[in-house]
Formats: C-alpha cells, sequence, structure tokens
C-alpha cells in the first residue's frame, strides 16, 4: 500500500563528540530544509525492503534530505524481481526509482543529481567547486565499489551479529571507507562527511553505517562518533521503525553466521 512519507521531525541537536572524536574545526549541525508545498501525488518513490535494500535506503534518504514530499511505494520483498536486486543477482538495479512531475530516474546517483537541480535550496551538493568535486568522488566510490562488504555484510537492520568474522577483502573495504570518513572529517570540519549540512555522501554511507551495526564491526572513536550521528537522524530512527515492521523475511540474509 502506498503511504504518504511524512515532513521530516524537528531535528535534535546532535551531541557533541568527546574531544577525541572531534574533527577539526567542527562545527554545528544545520537543520535539514523545509518541505516544498508540493501537491501529494507529484512525487512517488519506488522502494523495496526496509530491512535489506541499501540502495532503497539511499534513494530514500536523498529524497528526504532534498525536503520533497513524496508518496512511498514499497515493492513486495518477496517479488522475483526486487529479490534478485536485494541479494545482487539482477544485471540492473532499477530500484529505487523517482517519478517528480512527469520524469522518472533511476540509479541512486541519478537521482541525487536530479534532485539537486530540483531542489537547490537543500544543498545536496556542496556550494566549493573542489568540495562537490570530492563529494561526487567518493558518492561514486561507494555507488561502484567495495563489493566484498556488500556480500560479505548484507544489510540486515532486524539482526545484530556481536564478533561477527570479517574476511580480509571486507575488512580492506572497511578500512577504506573509514578513511575516507575520516578525511572528510578533517577536512570540512563535521560532524557531518562535508561539514554542517547533510549530502549525497551522507546518504550514500548511511547503509554503511547499519552494516557496521548489525555485525559489531569495531571502528575508531572519530568513525564511531559519525555512525552514532547518522544512525540518530530522525530519518534513520523512521526508515528503522519501517524495517523491523515489515513481514517478509530473505533466509538467504537471515543465515546465523
Amino acid at each position: 500500500m502506498a503511504t504518504l512519507a511524512k515532513a521530516p521531525a524537528k531535528k535534535a541537536a546532535a551531541k557533541k563528540p568527546t574531544a577525541q572524536a572531534v574533527a577539526p574545526a567542527a562545527v554545528k549541525a544545520s537543520s535539514p530544509p523545509p518541505l516544498k508545498a508540493l501537491p501529494d501525488t507529484t512525487t512517488t518513490l519506488t522502494i523495496t525492503s526496509k530491512n535489506y535494500s541499501s540502495w532503497s535506503l539511499r534513494g530514500w534518504l536523498l529524497t528526504r534530505f532534498a525536503g520533497l514530499p513524496f508518496v512511498e511505494h514499497a515493492l513486495p520483498p518477496d517479488d522475483p524481481s526486487t529479490r534478485a536486486e536485494i541479494l545482487l543477482l539482477s544485471s540492473s538495479i532499477l530500484v529505487p526509482c523517482l517519478e517528480h512531475q512527469g520524469i522518472r530516474v533511476w540509479d541512486t546517483l541519478a537521482i541525487a543529481e536530479y534532485l539537486n537541480e530540483v531542489c537547490p535550496e537543500a544543498h545536496l551538493l556542496p556550494a566549493d567547486a573542489k568540495a562537490r568535486a570530492h563529494c561526487r568522488a567518493i558518492s561514486g566510490e561507494m555507488h561502484s565499489g567495495f563489493s566484498a562488504l556488500r556480500s560479505s555484510l548484507p544489510m540486515n537492520l532486524r539482526n545484530h551479529f556481536p564478533k561477527f568474522k570479517i574476511w580480509s577483502r571486507a575488512q580492506a573495504d572497511i578500512d577504506r571507507i573509514t578513511a575516507i570518513w575520516r578525511d572528510c572529517l578533517t577536512t570540512y570540519g563535521g560532524p557531518y562527511l562535508f561539514g554542517a549540512q547533510r549530502t549525497v555522501a551522507d546518504a550514500m554511507y548511511a547503509p554503511v553505517c547499519t552494516r557496521f551495526a548489525t555485525y559489531d564491526v569495531q571502528l575508531d572513536a572519530v568513525c564511531q562518533a559519525y555512525c552514532a550521528l547518522m544512525l540518530g537522524q530522525p530519518e534513520m530512527k523512521e526508515w528503522l521503525k519501517g524495517a523491523k515492521a515489515e513481514p517478509a523475511d530473505i533466509d538467504e540474509l537471515d543465515v546465523e553466521f
């Protein structure tokens, strides 16, 4: 059943990380942009499972971060094509799919670029050209890379695997991701990857934060503080609530490791 996504709740002030976790010149996080006054039926976002689909989460967060009201349409996880996409068996990923004023956009990065065009006040990409290029580069790296992490630590919000055994290839992906985070937080001052404003990069890496929590990945203080910040976002809490309410399980992703 299609449901109308509610406007983001007013964001509570994020707790300051400890002195050990604060990146240099940390600045206060800004509030999400207000929702545009558009008809409820103007925009539809098609997603799959909230528990298992990291790509659906990215598209959903991008649309919420943009401040664009939308009708959420969820495909059943047990649908064969949906299941193939979630299990990374499909030749292409066509969900999430954004439909806005007669324009249909799929692929998460394409959705990000489109939203940046139609909602420029949301600043999904940094204003500075150098930072904007950096944001696009690390978002693209997340979009096309880290296959070992995806396959060995699949997104699963309803489960927790303490002391999970992480294989060397997945650890290499984790090391690269945390290096990206530390570099961004140091360069732009935090608390988000590109400073005070949530950007495309934060939406792209948010599902990784859930994976680190699910599989009990040990992180340094700076990266742990960033994960806590992202998992504490009101949109993330709303998504997690929806994931826990899903009735369907995908057995391949619920194996006890």
